[in-house]
C-alpha cells in the first residue's frame, strides 16, 4: 500500500515507514503531522475528494537539518560582472507512520468542502473563480456621499497693458 501526499508544493510517493526529506515543517521534532493525500493505492486506487476525505496518512517528525550548501555564480563575459552567492535548503526528516482509513470522529471534523457535500468551497483555479464570478450575482455597490460642489474662486483681472506710443512717419516728424 503506498500514497501520494503533498506537501511543500512538491508530492511524493509514500508507504509506511519510509522516510525522507521535505521543505521545513513548522511543527517541533517529535510531533505528528497529517500529510495531504492525492492518491491512494492498496487493492484498488483511490483518487477522488470523498473517498480522500477517508484516507489519512500520518508522519513524525525525526529532525530538522539545513540542506547541502549550493554555490551560484552569475558571469557576463567582456562586462566585468561576477557575482558569488549561496543557497541551503531548510528541510525536514519525517516518518510515514500510516497510511489508511481517517477514524469516525476525525472524518466528522473535516470541513463539509472536503467531504464533496453540494455547499463546495469555489474553485482554485483562476479562471474557475472568474467564470464563477460572473454567474453570481454581483453584490450593490455602496452608496456614496454626495460631492460637494467646489468653491468658486475669484478670477483675478489681468492687469491693463500700457498703451503703446503711436508710431509717426517720418514726415510727420519733420513739421512738414
Amino acid at each position: 500500500m503506498y500514497a501520494i501526499v503533498k506537501t511543500g508544493g512538491k508530492q511524493y510517493r509514500v508507504e509506511e515507514g519510509q522516510t525522507l526529506l521535505v521543505e521545513r515543517l513548522p511543527e517541533p521534532e517529535g510531533a505528528t503531522v497529517n500529510l495531504e493525500p492525492l492518491l491512494m493505492r492498496s487493492e484498488e486506487a483511490v483518487f477522488d475528494a470523498a473517498g480522500l476525505a477517508k484516507v489519512e496518512v500520518q508522519a513524525t517528525i525525526v529532525g530538522h537539518l539545513r540542506g547541502k550548501k549550493l554555490r551560484v555564480f552569475k558571469f557576463k563575459p567582456k562586462r566585468g560582472y561576477r557575482r558569488r552567492t549561496g543557497h541551503r535548503q531548510e528541510l525536514t526528516r519525517i516518518e510515514v507512520t500510516k497510511i489508511g482509513a481517517r477514524t469516525s470522529a476525525r472524518a466528522a471534523a473535516r470541513p463539509a468542502a472536503a467531504t464533496g457535500s453540494t455547499d463546495a468551497a469555489p474553485p482554485r483555479a483562476p479562471r474557475a473563480r472568474a467564470a464563477a464570478a460572473t454567474t453570481e450575482t454581483p453584490a450593490a455597490p455602496k452608496p456614496r456621499a454626495p460631492r460637494k460642489p467646489a468653491a468658486a474662486k475669484p478670477v483675478a483681472a489681468k492687469p491693463a497693458a500700457p498703451d503703446a506710443p503711436a508710431q509717426t512717419s517720418k514726415e510727420d516728424s519733420d513739421g512738414a
